[in-house]
Order: C-alpha cells, then structure tokens, then sequence
C-alpha cells in the first residue's frame, strides 16, 4: 500500500495516517466497515450494543458490540444526497429517486402502482423562472446578444451581458418564493382541468386525480426551475382508471392555462418595491410514450433525467454547498462574481423579510425547498425503498447467524434490544484515502456491470 500511496502523490502527514491505518491490527475490519458503506466520505459513528433473546426464555440468541470494532466504533453512511458531499451516498439516493419515479411511470406493484399505469395520460413539463435580465447563451445556431457563439463548456453562459442592471433582488426573491409557486400552480391546474372537462371542481376530483413526482434544477444564471411528471389518475389513485375525458391534450392545455395564472404578491420592504412573481414563459410540456415511438421522452429517458437532477444543487452554478455567514467569506472560497452576487443579495434582503430565511439559504440562492417532492398517490416513498433495503440487508444478517425469520411466525419468537450513542462523524486524512479508492473500485465494478448488460440486451432482442 505505502508504493501506492506515495504513487497517488499524497502529502507527507496524510501518507503517514495512510501507514498507521494500514498497520493498526482492524484493519481488515476497517476496510469491510468502509466497504459496508460504499465509500461514505463523511461516515456517522456510533457506539453501542445490540442483543436478540429467545422471548420465551430469555436466553441470549445474539449479541454484539463496538467495544471490539476498530476503534470502538461502528460506521454507517451518512446518506447525503448532495453529490458534492458524499458521491456514494447521492449515488444510492439518485437510485431510489430512480426507482420511485420509474414505479409512477410504468408500474411497480411492489411499489404501490399496478402496471395499468402506462395506459393513464401522462406529460413531462419543465416549468422555468422569467427573465432578470439578458445573460450570455447559446439561442440555437445564432450568436449570442454578445456577438460571440459560446461554446457549451463556455464559463460565462448564464452570467449577466450587464452585472450592474440585472434584477439580483428579484432572482432570489423568486427562489425563495419558488415552492409557493408551484403550491398555486398546482391549485389552478384542477381548476383548469375541471373547466375543460366541463365539470365543477367537486366532479372533477369525483372522477379523477392528478398525481405528480418533481425535481428542482438550477439553472446556469442560478435561477431555480422545476422537471416534472404530471398523471391522470382514477378517482381511486393509481389503481383506478381515469375518466374518459382525461387526456393528454386536456392535461396540456390546462397545465398551459394554469402557469398562466400564477401570481404571488411580495409586498414592499425598506427600500425593495412590491413584486409579483411569476412563471417564465418558456414552459415546456411533452407527452411520454411507454415505448418511444420515434420520441426521446420514454418512461426510462424522464425517470433518468429526474434522478440524474435529484443530487445536485445550486453548487452546479459555482456557489457553495454549505452555509455561508458574511460577505467576507464569499472572497475566501473564491466564489465567481454572479453566484457571489445572488449570494449578496440574499444577505442583504434577509434584514427586510426576516421571515424568508434568506441568509439561512444564501449559499441555495435563497431557495428553501425540497429537491424532490411528489404527491401522496404518485408512487412509493424514499422511505419506503429505503426501508426495503434495510430489511434485506437485516434478513442477510440473521441468515447468516441462523436467527429465524419473525416473517415465518404469526408471533414474533425473538426480541432485540439495542442501544446506540452518536460518537461522531468523518475520517481520518488516511482513511479518507481509503474510502476514495474503495469508492471508486465499486464505480468501476459497477460501470463493468452496466456495460456487461448493454452488451446482452441486442442479444435478449434477437433472441424475442
């Protein structure tokens, strides 16, 4: 390992940690630990013991404790979405966020959603913030209002043409406001649905329900925008089917009509004028085909893309991905001039709306809600797909300590009791190094892996 080390061209104070945790005597455990958590970057430590009994007789059945782990501590991942923190951990959350957007799309009856749900009218609209003012793109063919075709990888698309006159104030204002935005457009949109279908609202909700799973992106010039899936349900949810007047072109009007409508007042503060805030007009709705059909909008192409978007946030357009306290700060992470500028701006309205929380979410660009979201009825929960793994792993665990299943008894045979202590978090400089290599041996295991099963599908087609 110490060859290895020296090759990656690691300091001096982390090669040695490198050889003390190599040499310490669990390290072997330590390694299965790391493993266990894909690489975590900043592991949850815990202390404790656990202990399963027969609960007739009381006899120990199993029993364990981190007096003897490396340390004296057990680590688990800390399950950080961001990508930016814990590339293991937002991995794991991008595939279950994945898997509930997939399960609302073609059906999972594991899930909560019957297979029927490929027949419902389903669209993928992506709903966007106005203007602030003109910023350096990439409009088609043409040259950019700067004179210049920007490259894609170009570091000033997004930027403001003039710093000075763009609407900063307002850019933030609308992030911190963005959530709300969808709550009424969510609103008009059954009102909307109801009005074409010819129906009051109360028939309207008699007959159908709409069911949505969303992601929140932030645009290069750092203006949130929102991806979604947006389903005509039965009354019943998923299980139902919808009336015969839900379709995709009603959807699509009526979402149309409804973004249309979406006002939300920002009353005036010290020396900042009242607002109204309200959608862009680049709204965009397609319909999703189960099998393609010529179109690039499939059920797997928008299940991808969601999860693709639910791991990354406003670090994306060069701000920071932690709380930022003063303006001072802002020179000292080197933060590019137009996210420094929205991170300003926040700092210097949080004193006028107190209760926007805006220095609290200065390093979001003030925006303060949930990256993904969904409706009740939409598919299963993260919780629920995180619990699922976690039973399966629970399952391993007591088939190989031949504990019995309590699924196999209609009376549960067995009792543990458990203690745990929160003894800390993160890594030591060498063990970090650890968890870097052993993160990437897993992606590349698993990029093997993917690649194996694209190689075999044109072969599963031929065989069909």
């Amino acid at each position: 390992m110490s060859d290895t080390a020296t090759a990656a061209g690691l300091d001096p104070a982390t090669l040695a940690d490198v050889l003390r945790v190599a040499g310490s005597p669990g390290f072997d455990r330590l390694q299965d630990q790391i493993r266990r958590t894909g690489g975590c970057t900043d592991p949850i430590h815990l202390t404790g013991t656990t202990v399963t009994r027969d609960r007739v007789t009381g006899q120990a059945l199993y029993s364990y404790s981190t007096e003897h782990e490396p340390g004296g501590r057990l680590r688990i991942a800390c399950g950080n979405r961001r990508a930016s923190r814990c590339p293991s951990c937002a991995w794991t959350y991008a595939g279950d966020t994945y898997h509930l957007i997939r399960a609302g799309l073609v059906g999972d009856p594991a899930k909560g959603t019957p297979h029927t749900i490929r027949d419902h009218p389903r669209v993928f609209a992506t709903l966007t913030a106005p203007s602030f003012g003109p910023v350096h793109n990439r409009p088609g063919t043409r040259p950019c209002r700067c004179g210049t075709r920007h490259d894609e990888t170009a570091p000033e698309l997004g930027t403001p043409l003039d710093p000075n006159t763009y609407d900063y104030a307002g850019a933030v204002l609308w992030n911190n406001h963005a959530s709300e935005l969808w709550r009424y457009f969510t609103i008009y949109l059954r009102r909307e649905i109801a009005a074409r279908a010819g129906l009051t609202q109360k028939a309207a909700r008699e007959q159908s329900r709409i069911s949505f799973g969303k992601v929140a992106e932030y645009q290069k010039r750092g203006a949130v925008h929102f991806h979604t899936v947006i389903r005509f349900d039965g009354p019943e949810g998923p299980e139902d089917s919808p009336p015969h007047w839900a379709s995709v072109a009603l959807l699509t009007e009526a979402i149309h009509a409804a973004a249309a409508r979406v006002r939300v007042d920002v009353d005036p503060a010290g020396d900042h004028p009242a607002r109204t805030l309200e959608w862009g007009t680049q709204l965009d709705v397609r319909p999703i085909k189960a099998f393609g059909e010529g179109t690039e909008i499939t059920e797997q192409a928008v299940a991808s893309y969601v999860a693709k978007y639910a791991t990354k946030a406003a670090e994306t357009t060069g701000t920071v991905d932690r709380r930022v306290g003063n303006k001072e700060a802002l020179l000292l992470l080197d933060v590019p001039e137009h996210p420094r500028r929205l991170i300003e701006a926040c700092l210097d309205l949080h004193a006028d709306y107190p209760d926007r929380k805006l220095r609290d979410w200065a390093h979001m660009l003030g925006f303060r809600g949930h990256f993904s979201t969904k409706s009740r009825s939409y598919s299963t929960t993260l919780g629920a797909l995180r619990q699922v793994r976690a039973d399966y792993r629970a399952a391993q665990h007591r088939a190989s300590l031949g504990l019995p299943d309590p699924d196999d008894s209609p009376e549960p045979t067995t009792l543990t009791l458990a203690h745990w202590t929160y003894a800390g978090h993160g890594h030591t400089p060498g063990e970090s190094w650890l968890a870097a290599n052993i993160r990437r041996d897993i992606e590349h295991n698993r990029e093997l892996a993917r690649e194996a099963l694209q190689n075999e599908r044109p072969l599963e087609g031929a065989d069909a």
